[in-house]
């Protein structure tokens, strides 16, 4: 007769395998109810943990390892790095981070010191969201990619909903009488990209708006592209009356072609963006409307699902998975009702 494991339990209960992993431990953020259901379930079906398993978790060093392109070097890598403490602190483990630069020998070299100082997992992070080749020295180490999709190797991983915060900000747009907008898009071909603008497309269809010639223009990732796209944009009769920016950065040089223009933002040119660098985004007058990427709950959840994976690892293993997280939207000056 085959032995009962832990998804048998989860399904019984209605519940992921991990949470059947914290309910019976006794750790994790589990409700007493649903805990109670968890030891009922298990106690009909038979259910027995597996001790040798046991035995070969107590020897676990409690050290994850975060190997970085270049995160640790970016704008964002304060808040990755705040969430992946706050949960590994939260967990009783250490984090031991490195950082390649993108150099994959260097990666290679600091993936081989973390499998010598016997790290339970690793967090594979990326500076944006990206498509990623996972190097086959993590083959045998659980893994959970943070900011980014791994094409070759089914791992959990977490990227921002890059759809649903496109389609929030020109909602936010639109529900401001905005119906002439532009998405001044990045013009590099990446998940982000794509993403947003698949939001929004989503928007303008959702609320009735057509398309048109304007609603669309490419700038790479800086102020002064953002300026250089922007301008001639709005020395057009025709011109938007609404911007959604790929990023803050962008947006900035936006700020400084309707600067040019003799535009006021926001009574004569709304502007929304992505990213909330508060640097920039606080910095600038008015203070600008940005959609903030997540990095701080990235951190938190690669931590937390990168433990669940190393406690079923020797058992039954919940399947991989993708989470898609929101983005809030921090709402400054940048945005107005249209004014007829």
């Amino acid at each position: 007769m085959r032995k009962v494991g832990i998804k048998d339990v989860a399904h019984a209960a209605g519940v992921s395998p991990t949470t059947v992993s914290h309910a019976l431990s006794g750790s994790g953020k589990v409700s007493p109810d649903t805990r109670k259901k968890v030891h009922e379930t298990a106690r009909a079906l038979g259910y027995t943990p597996n001790r040798l398993a046991a035995g070969l978790r107590s020897r676990r060093t409690n050290v994850i390892g975060l190997v970085s392109d270049e995160i640790a070097t970016t704008p964002f890598a304060t808040n990755v790095l705040l969430g992946v403490q706050h949960a590994a602190e939260k967990a009783g483990v250490i984090v031991m981070t490195v950082n390649s630069e993108r150099n994959a020998e260097t990666e290679k070299r600091q993936i081989t010191a973390l499998h010598q100082h016997q790290v339970d997992g690793i967090i594979y992070a990326r500076m944006y969201n990206q498509r990623v080749e996972l190097p086959e020295l993590l083959d045998s180490t659980p893994t959970v990619v943070l900011d980014g999709k791994p094409t070759n190797r089914a791992v959990p991983f977490v990227i921002p909903n890059e759809e649903q915060l496109a389609y929030d900000a020109v909602s936010h747009l639109i529900e401001h009488g905005h119906t002439k907008i532009t998405f001044v898009q990045n013009a590099d071909k990446i998940p982000a990209s794509r993403g947003r603008l698949i939001g929004f497309e989503r928007a303008l269809q959702e609320h009735g708006i057509a398309r048109s010639d304007n609603d669309l223009i490419l700038a790479s990732s800086s102020a002064e592209a953002g300026r250089t796209a922007v301008r001639p944009l709005l020395e057009r009769e025709d011109r938007p009356t609404a911007l959604f920016c790929f990023n803050d950065r962008i947006a900035m040089g936006a700020y400084q072609a309707a600067h040019l223009a003799g535009l006021a933002i926001p009574e004569d040119l709304s502007v929304i963006s992505v990213d909330n660098f508060e640097i920039i985004a606080d910095s600038l007058y008015p203070a600008l409307t940005s959609m903030e990427l997540p990095h701080f709950q990235m951190g938190v959840w690669a931590v937390e699902r990168l433990l669940a994976l190393i406690e079923n690892s020797e058992e039954d293993e919940e399947e991989p998975c993708e989470y898609l997280i929101g983005c809030p939207m921090v709402v400054r000056d940048s945005v107005a009702p249209l004014v007829k």
